[in-house]
Protein backbone atom coordinates (compact mmCIF):
# COMPACT_ATOMS: atom_id res chain seq x y z
CA UNK A 1 0.00 0.00 0.00
CA UNK A 2 1.20 3.37 -0.76
CA UNK A 3 1.15 6.30 0.73
CA UNK A 4 -1.48 7.77 -1.55
CA UNK A 5 -3.39 4.51 -1.22
CA UNK A 6 -3.76 4.71 2.46
CA UNK A 7 -4.83 8.32 2.61
CA UNK A 8 -7.28 7.28 -0.30
CA UNK A 9 -8.20 4.40 2.03
CA UNK A 10 -8.48 6.11 5.36
CA UNK A 11 -10.89 8.99 4.17
CA UNK A 12 -12.93 6.74 2.15
CA UNK A 13 -13.76 5.34 5.52
CA UNK A 14 -13.71 7.90 7.60
CA UNK A 15 -17.09 9.13 5.50
CA UNK A 16 -19.36 6.83 8.09
CA UNK A 17 -18.35 8.72 10.80
CA UNK A 18 -17.54 12.37 9.43
CA UNK A 19 -18.92 14.39 6.50
CA UNK A 20 -16.20 14.39 3.40
CA UNK A 21 -14.24 17.21 4.16
CA UNK A 22 -13.47 16.09 7.47
CA UNK A 23 -12.76 12.56 6.92
CA UNK A 24 -9.96 13.83 4.65
CA UNK A 25 -8.41 16.43 6.70
CA UNK A 26 -7.85 13.80 9.59
CA UNK A 27 -6.48 11.27 6.84
CA UNK A 28 -4.05 13.64 5.71
CA UNK A 29 -2.76 14.58 9.38
CA UNK A 30 -2.81 10.83 10.14
CA UNK A 31 -0.31 9.52 7.02
CA UNK A 32 1.92 13.10 7.56
CA UNK A 33 2.44 11.25 11.29
CA UNK A 34 3.27 7.76 10.15
CA UNK A 35 5.05 9.22 7.03
CA UNK A 36 6.57 12.67 8.53
CA UNK A 37 5.77 13.91 5.29
CA UNK A 38 3.36 16.89 4.10
CA UNK A 39 0.63 16.23 1.63
CA UNK A 40 2.50 17.63 -1.47
CA UNK A 41 5.75 16.14 -0.31
CA UNK A 42 3.34 12.16 -0.39
CA UNK A 43 2.24 13.36 -4.32
CA UNK A 44 5.80 12.28 -5.41
CA UNK A 45 6.25 9.42 -2.87
CA UNK A 46 5.29 5.96 -4.91
CA UNK A 47 7.19 3.51 -2.58
CA UNK A 48 4.84 1.56 -0.21
CA UNK A 49 4.23 1.75 3.50
CA UNK A 50 7.08 -0.09 5.82
CA UNK A 51 6.25 -2.21 7.92
CA UNK A 52 6.02 -0.50 10.86
CA UNK A 53 4.67 2.42 8.84
CA UNK A 54 1.22 0.11 7.96
CA UNK A 55 1.06 -1.85 11.61
CA UNK A 56 0.69 2.03 12.58
CA UNK A 57 -1.88 2.41 10.12
CA UNK A 58 -3.93 -0.35 10.91
CA UNK A 59 -3.54 0.44 14.26
CA UNK A 60 -4.62 4.18 13.98
CA UNK A 61 -7.58 3.17 11.33
CA UNK A 62 -8.80 0.83 14.20
CA UNK A 63 -8.98 3.11 16.75
CA UNK A 64 -10.58 6.04 14.63
CA UNK A 65 -13.71 3.86 13.45
CA UNK A 66 -14.60 3.62 17.30
CA UNK A 67 -14.98 7.64 16.89
CA UNK A 68 -11.86 8.19 19.40
CA UNK A 69 -10.76 11.72 18.68
CA UNK A 70 -7.68 11.90 16.35
CA UNK A 71 -5.98 13.59 18.82
CA UNK A 72 -6.29 10.82 20.86
CA UNK A 73 -5.51 8.95 18.34
CA UNK A 74 -2.06 10.26 17.58
CA UNK A 75 -1.90 11.92 21.11
CA UNK A 76 -0.83 15.00 19.61
CA UNK A 77 -2.96 18.65 19.44
CA UNK A 78 -2.38 22.00 18.24
CA UNK A 79 -2.71 25.10 20.05
CA UNK A 80 -1.60 28.56 19.40
CA UNK A 81 1.30 26.85 16.89
CA UNK A 82 2.52 24.39 19.08
CA UNK A 83 2.30 21.12 19.30
CA UNK A 84 0.52 19.77 22.81
CA UNK A 85 0.04 16.18 24.11
CA UNK A 86 -3.22 15.04 25.01
CA UNK A 87 -4.80 11.95 25.71
CA UNK A 88 -7.69 11.12 27.76
CA UNK A 89 -7.20 12.64 30.59
CA UNK A 90 -7.78 16.14 28.82
CA UNK A 91 -10.03 18.00 27.12
CA UNK A 92 -8.86 17.86 23.61
CA UNK A 93 -8.05 22.11 23.28
CA UNK A 94 -10.63 24.05 20.78
CA UNK A 95 -9.64 26.79 18.62
CA UNK A 96 -12.05 29.46 20.28
CA UNK A 97 -10.04 28.85 23.20
CA UNK A 98 -6.79 30.29 21.33
CA UNK A 99 -9.22 33.57 20.77
CA UNK A 100 -9.16 33.44 24.99
CA UNK A 101 -5.53 33.15 25.04
CA UNK A 102 -5.03 36.21 22.42
CA UNK A 103 -7.79 38.71 23.99
CA UNK A 104 -5.39 38.28 27.10
CA UNK A 105 -2.09 38.63 25.85
CA UNK A 106 -3.59 41.54 23.75
CA UNK A 107 -4.61 43.42 26.71
CA UNK A 108 -0.77 42.65 28.28
CA UNK A 109 1.09 43.28 25.61
CA UNK A 110 4.37 43.72 28.19
CA UNK A 111 5.09 43.76 31.51
CA UNK A 112 4.71 40.73 34.03
CA UNK A 113 1.33 39.92 35.44
CA UNK A 114 0.81 37.53 38.02
CA UNK A 115 -1.74 34.95 36.42
CA UNK A 116 -3.82 32.20 37.27
CA UNK A 117 -5.68 29.58 35.66
CA UNK A 118 -7.98 27.23 36.88
CA UNK A 119 -8.50 23.86 35.27
CA UNK A 120 -5.36 23.11 34.02
CA UNK A 121 -5.97 20.16 31.54
CA UNK A 122 -3.40 19.86 28.79
CA UNK A 123 -2.02 22.99 30.00
CA UNK A 124 -2.77 24.91 26.86
CA UNK A 125 -3.71 28.38 28.14
CA UNK A 126 -1.25 28.40 31.02
CA UNK A 127 1.83 27.38 28.77
CA UNK A 128 0.17 29.34 25.95
CA UNK A 129 -0.07 33.00 28.29
CA UNK A 130 3.64 32.17 29.39
CA UNK A 131 4.87 32.11 25.64
CA UNK A 132 3.16 35.14 24.69
CA UNK A 133 3.92 36.87 27.64
CA UNK A 134 7.65 35.84 28.73
CA UNK A 135 7.33 38.23 31.64
CA UNK A 136 4.20 36.59 33.65
CA UNK A 137 4.04 34.32 36.60
CA UNK A 138 1.53 32.03 36.13
CA UNK A 139 0.15 29.15 38.10
CA UNK A 140 -2.69 26.54 37.19
CA UNK A 141 -4.85 24.27 39.15
CA UNK A 142 -6.92 20.87 38.12
CA UNK A 143 -8.47 18.37 40.11
CA UNK A 144 -7.24 15.60 38.16
CA UNK A 145 -3.82 14.50 38.80
CA UNK A 146 -3.88 12.67 35.37
CA UNK A 147 -4.38 16.55 33.76
CA UNK A 148 -1.70 17.98 35.73
CA UNK A 149 0.61 15.29 34.86
CA UNK A 150 -0.11 15.99 31.14
CA UNK A 151 0.32 19.81 31.73
CA UNK A 152 3.55 19.28 33.49
CA UNK A 153 4.86 17.02 30.72
CA UNK A 154 3.71 19.95 28.01
CA UNK A 155 5.30 22.07 29.88
CA UNK A 156 8.83 20.15 29.48
CA UNK A 157 8.36 19.14 26.38
CA UNK A 158 7.96 22.70 25.15
CA UNK A 159 10.36 24.63 27.71
CA UNK A 160 7.76 26.66 29.62
CA UNK A 161 8.12 27.53 32.96
CA UNK A 162 4.26 27.28 34.22
CA UNK A 163 3.78 25.95 37.65
CA UNK A 164 1.03 23.40 38.25
CA UNK A 165 -0.73 22.34 41.32
CA UNK A 166 -3.17 19.46 41.87
CA UNK A 167 -6.19 21.07 43.29
CA UNK A 168 -9.94 21.46 44.21
CA UNK A 169 -10.85 24.49 43.00
CA UNK A 170 -14.77 24.29 44.53
CA UNK A 171 -13.14 23.86 47.99
CA UNK A 172 -12.51 26.73 49.34
CA UNK A 173 -10.27 25.91 51.85
CA UNK A 174 -7.82 25.14 48.89
CA UNK A 175 -7.35 28.54 47.84
CA UNK A 176 -5.19 29.36 50.52
CA UNK A 177 -2.53 27.68 48.19
CA UNK A 178 -2.88 29.61 45.26
CA UNK A 179 -1.12 33.19 45.36
CA UNK A 180 -2.72 37.01 44.47
CA UNK A 181 -2.97 37.66 41.19
CA UNK A 182 -3.13 40.26 38.43
CA UNK A 183 -4.71 38.13 35.86
CA UNK A 184 -7.72 35.05 36.38
CA UNK A 185 -8.62 32.44 33.26
CA UNK A 186 -10.55 30.13 33.33
CA UNK A 187 -12.57 27.90 30.82
CA UNK A 188 -13.67 25.84 33.56
CA UNK A 189 -16.69 22.72 32.77
CA UNK A 190 -19.93 24.41 31.75
CA UNK A 191 -22.36 21.87 30.00
CA UNK A 192 -25.50 21.07 32.06
CA UNK A 193 -26.16 16.97 32.06
CA UNK A 194 -28.74 17.11 30.38
CA UNK A 195 -27.27 18.47 27.06
CA UNK A 196 -24.81 15.10 27.03
CA UNK A 197 -26.84 13.78 24.68
CA UNK A 198 -26.46 16.03 22.13
CA UNK A 199 -23.01 15.89 22.00
CA UNK A 200 -20.86 14.11 19.34
CA UNK A 201 -20.00 10.29 20.49
CA UNK A 202 -16.04 11.40 19.98
CA UNK A 203 -16.62 14.22 22.83
CA UNK A 204 -19.20 12.11 25.32
CA UNK A 205 -17.26 8.48 24.75
CA UNK A 206 -13.73 9.71 25.57
CA UNK A 207 -13.07 13.11 26.72
CA UNK A 208 -13.25 13.39 30.17
CA UNK A 209 -16.93 13.70 32.05
CA UNK A 210 -15.06 15.66 34.63
CA UNK A 211 -13.84 18.51 32.64
CA UNK A 212 -17.04 18.93 30.39
CA UNK A 213 -20.19 18.60 33.01
CA UNK A 214 -21.91 21.02 35.30
CA UNK A 215 -24.95 19.52 37.93
CA UNK A 216 -28.09 20.44 36.12
CA UNK A 217 -29.50 22.58 39.53
CA UNK A 218 -26.44 24.75 39.15
CA UNK A 219 -24.81 25.17 36.04
CA UNK A 220 -23.04 28.30 36.79
CA UNK A 221 -21.29 26.83 40.31
CA UNK A 222 -17.45 26.95 38.80
CA UNK A 223 -18.38 30.98 37.59
CA UNK A 224 -19.89 31.81 41.05
CA UNK A 225 -16.81 30.33 42.67
CA UNK A 226 -14.72 31.99 40.59
CA UNK A 227 -16.26 34.82 41.02
CA UNK A 228 -15.79 34.86 45.28
CA UNK A 229 -12.01 33.62 44.54
CA UNK A 230 -11.44 36.63 42.33
CA UNK A 231 -12.94 39.22 45.55
CA UNK A 232 -10.35 37.53 48.17
CA UNK A 233 -7.15 36.79 45.30
CA UNK A 234 -7.56 38.92 42.68
CA UNK A 235 -5.16 42.78 42.71
CA UNK A 236 -6.02 46.19 42.42
CA UNK A 237 -6.99 46.47 38.74
CA UNK A 238 -7.19 42.89 38.12
CA UNK A 239 -9.03 41.43 35.39
CA UNK A 240 -11.07 37.87 35.03
CA UNK A 241 -10.79 35.95 31.73
CA UNK A 242 -13.29 33.20 30.93
CA UNK A 243 -14.81 30.98 28.28
CA UNK A 244 -18.49 30.25 28.66
CA UNK A 245 -21.34 28.49 27.32
CA UNK A 246 -23.42 30.41 24.44
CA UNK A 247 -26.40 29.75 26.11
CA UNK A 248 -25.06 30.95 29.48
CA UNK A 249 -22.96 34.10 28.60
CA UNK A 250 -25.77 36.60 29.90
CA UNK A 251 -26.41 34.66 33.29
CA UNK A 252 -22.37 34.90 33.84
CA UNK A 253 -22.07 38.48 32.28
CA UNK A 254 -24.87 39.29 35.21
CA UNK A 255 -22.95 37.44 38.13
CA UNK A 256 -19.98 39.49 37.68
CA UNK A 257 -21.34 42.94 37.18
CA UNK A 258 -22.33 42.69 40.95
CA UNK A 259 -18.85 42.98 41.85
CA UNK A 260 -16.67 44.44 38.50
CA UNK A 261 -16.68 47.50 37.60
CA UNK A 262 -16.74 46.52 33.89
CA UNK A 263 -18.03 43.16 32.25
CA UNK A 264 -17.91 42.71 28.79
CA UNK A 265 -19.18 39.31 26.73
CA UNK A 266 -17.17 39.05 23.51
CA UNK A 267 -18.39 36.56 20.66
CA UNK A 268 -15.77 34.38 18.89
CA UNK A 269 -15.23 34.34 15.43
CA UNK A 270 -18.28 32.61 14.63
CA UNK A 271 -20.34 35.19 16.11
CA UNK A 272 -21.22 33.37 19.74
CA UNK A 273 -21.36 34.63 23.08
CA UNK A 274 -18.05 32.61 24.13
CA UNK A 275 -16.07 34.77 26.36
CA UNK A 276 -16.21 36.92 29.05
CA UNK A 277 -13.80 39.93 30.02
CA UNK A 278 -14.30 41.71 33.82
CA UNK A 279 -12.12 44.38 35.11
CA UNK A 280 -12.02 45.63 38.37
CA UNK A 281 -10.52 49.24 38.41
CA UNK A 282 -9.89 49.31 42.52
Amino acid sequence: MTTTEAYSDLAEALTVIYEKREAANIADWVIENITGKKGWERKMDTRDLAIEELTRFDKYKSELLTNKPVQYVLNEAWFCGMKFYVDENVLVPRPETEELVDIITKDHPAGTPMVIDIGSGSGCIPISIKKKLPGAKVVSCDISEGAVNVARKNARDLKTDVEFRVLDFLNEVNWSALPSADIIVSNPPYIPFDEKELLAKNVVDFEPSVALFVPQDDPLIFYKKILHFAGIHLRNGGKVYLEVHENLAAYVRDLFAVSADTVEIIKDVYGRERMIRAIWKY
